[in-house]
């Protein structure tokens, strides 16, 4: 493809659907694969066979595609409804685990069904970005626009509602992603950076008291510092350091798919939270800068059809779910390179999991629905027989 070709199709309006279906099916296959390398130790060890893992993350991947579709075949309306009663849904699904959850790694955050277990913190993050969409968009239409404390007094309440059932669960690292979320929903809602800077310190402030008063938490925080500290590295520095040495260990080409040492009983959750540094081990430099390659084409994509859509529920919807799977992104890449102490995020679409799995492929399908029903998109995809006709794409 020639130089003017490429600049061409990036200017076209097909390039951000196109980015994003193309990101999304190669994070999930190659999530897949590296779930069944980074999980094969655990697997053996408690089902007895390498597959076990990785056969229920392939259910989940199925389960994903179909709710995916369902989100992006759905009525745009539907989503505006839903943002009306998204708050007190999402209220009782994080209420369930506190009375009826299962506490890992100190985190009471995991509702047990059967054989499986449930996050409800990930589905409330998919309600928290339509209802902030649709707080916005009422925001922007009526004549208080650009007034801080009504844009505030519309978006924190409900968010405070959400970290306070979030922390009564102990889990700080989906905490710390809804304040990234929330943030950059009232940032692109108009915030002055005034009172942006303002309410980032009280976010940085809130988050170093939720540290102070858990030690675990604070060890975990120290651990960053120098992870390879005799009195630090058997304790809240053993995974920190490990995931460090895997990294280095990988190289630039990686010591193979298949043949990471530190997922032997070094990496706890190697297919979850440390699942990138798996990665960087069995393919090295060059498989962490595919991965982030990966990243950075979906949330090419999911931006540019923000600030390109004209429909202002679906613009604000777009950049929440943009800033959500950065955030994400941010914090898991981070604690796994260990600028940042870990917390227990997920890789998203790649990490072992079947919650945040089905709810990351519902918020992009989300994404599309809206670029399908796009006038200019719906042409070039008509033109290309992708659609049968206008209707098939209208709201």
């Amino acid at each position: 493809m020639s130089t003017r070709s490429q600049s061409s199709f990036i200017k076209s309006p097909l390039a951000p659907y196109y980015f994003i279906l193309f990101s999304l099916l190669s994070l999930c296959a190659f999530g897949l694969v590296m779930v069944l390398s980074a999980s094969s130790v655990k697997s053996l060890q408690d089902y007895g066979s390498v597959y076990a893992i990785f056969l229920k993350q392939l259910l989940f991947l199925g389960i994903a595609v179909c709710v995916g579709w369902l989100t992006m075949r759905s009525k745009m309306k539907y989503f505006s409804l839903i943002g009306r009663f998204a708050i007190p849904v999402g209220a009782l699904l994080l209420i369930l685990p506190i009375f009826i959850g299962r506490s890992t790694n100190g985190n009471r955050n995991w509702i047990p069904v059967g054989p499986f277990t449930i996050q409800p913190s990930e589905f409330a993050k998919l309600l928290l970005v339509i209802w902030c969409a649709a707080q916005l968009k009422r925001f922007e239409q009526s004549n208080q626009a650009h007034e801080t404390m009504q844009l505030l007094g519309r978006i924190l309440p409900g968010a405070f509602i959400f970290l306070a059932l979030i922390m009564a669960g102990n889990d700080l690292g989906t905490a710390l992603t809804v304040m990234g979320i929330v943030a950059a929903m009232l940032y692109i809602g108009g915030l002055s950076m005034r009172s942006f800077a303002v309410i980032s310190l009280g976010g940085v402030l809130a988050t170093a008291g939720a540290v102070i008063s858990k030690p675990n938490r604070l060890h975990r925080f120290a651990a960053v510092l120098d992870p390879f500290k005799p009195s630090v590295y058997k304790f809240a520095g053993w995974q920190p350091a490990h995931s460090i040495m895997g990294l280095a260990s990988g190289g630039l080409f990686g010591v193979g798919l298949g043949a990471s040492q530190q997922k032997w009983a070094n990496l706890s959750e190697a297919h979850t939270d440390f699942i990138f540094t798996v990665i960087g081990e069995e393919l090295g430099l060059l498989g962490t800068l595919f991965v982030l390659t990966l990243y950075v084409l979906l949330l090419y994509g999911i931006f540019r059809t923000a600030m390109q859509s004209k429909d202002l529920f679906f613009k604000y919807a777009t950049a929440g779910v943009g800033a959500w799977i950065l955030a994400q992104v941010v914090v898991n890449v981070g604690s796994d390179i260990g600028i940042f102490p870990v917390v227990g995020v997920t890789l998203p679409f790649i990490s072992y999991g079947g919650s945040s799995l089905i709810a990351n492929v519902a918020a992009i399908g989300l994404v599309l629905n809206g670029i399908r029903k796009s006038p200019d998109l719906a042409q070039a995809l008509e033109e290309r027989g992708l659609l049968k006709s206008r209707r098939a794409v209208k709201a």
